[in-house]
């Protein structure tokens, strides 16, 4: 099995992850926040995939689906266009709602295509390829592959978790 292969099931993993936390859910179980300063269901995986979406088009050298498939006009969320909810507060994270599961699934799937399409021509050299120089040491596509990855499973996880919060109250 090559590292390639590794990533692709790894953010596979992502995706039905992302499917199972908000199917079948309405914008109010969505939107529930188990607390006042909580992050909600629709929060979570819309930040997930916004820091899935920035990463792989600034590594990879592409354009974000978010902007070029209208994904930020069809939100409508009334935050800047790059934002991805790095920093949010309170106030900015009552801001992601959503009318539907399949806006955040569809989102998300159009994400996963474009990730899959980049993972599917890695060769290992690639993997090697420094892509952010303000670190030190400075950031391989390898690392940040897999910091996207770990990262995206963290809120994930945080999503089925308060799925079950909300679905349990």
């Amino acid at each position: 099995m090559h590292a390639k292969d590794i990533l692709i099931d790894g953010y596979s993993r992502i995706q039905e992850e992302v499917h199972a936390a908000v199917e079948g859910l309405g914008p109010d179980a969505l939107s529930a926040r188990p607390s006042a300063d909580a992050n909600s269901i629709a929060w979570l995986v819309w930040h997930l995939t916004r820091v899935q979406d920035d990463h792989f088009a600034d590594a990879f050298g592409l354009d974000q689906v978010w902007l070029t498939q209208d994904w930020h006009k069809r939100f409508d969320l009334g935050l800047p266009p790059r934002d991805t909810g790095y920093g949010h507060s309170s106030a900015q994270v009552a801001q992601v709602r959503v009318d539907s599961a399949e806006l955040l699934t569809g989102y998300y799937d159009a994400v996963h295509a474009q990730s899959l399409e980049c993972l599917r021509a890695l060769t290992a050299a690639d993997l090697e390829r420094v892509v952010d120089e303000r670190w030190d040491p400075p950031v391989t596509l390898g690392v940040r592959l897999v910091s996207v990855l770990s990262d995206d499973l963290q809120h994930v996880g945080q999503a089925a978790y308060v799925r079950g919060v909300v679905q349990g109250a």
